[in-house]
């Protein structure tokens, strides 16, 4: 996570025992940063890391070429796809 000159002006209020404290402040220490920032920067990347396991697709090969090849050769619209597109301007107002 970049730190930013962004005005920091949320705050999150965390309970937790003093082992766990003290933890924290040990990690901190060793890198040389806050408790803030260390606690900050790594629930950031874990954040990141949760989303992106929900909202990347991974295809095998086999799917990715059937992919691939729809968007490039796409086929003609079809009798189905062509209403849906109607029924779809009739919707919006277009």
């Amino acid at each position: 996570m970049a730190e930013t000159a962004e005005t920091k002006h949320e705050r999150v209020h965390l309970r937790l025992d003093a082992r766990s404290k003290r933890k924290l402040e040990r990690a901190a220490a060793y890198e040389e940063t806050t408790v803030s920032r260390f606690m900050l920067r790594n629930a950031v990347t874990a954040a990141e890391r949760v989303i992106e396991s929900h909202e990347r697709i991974v295809l095998p090969a086999t799917d990715w070429d059937a992919f691939h090849d729809a968007l490039l050769n796409p086929p003609a619209p079809n009798a189905a796809l062509k209403r849906a597109a109607r029924r779809y301007r009739e919707r919006i107002g277009g």
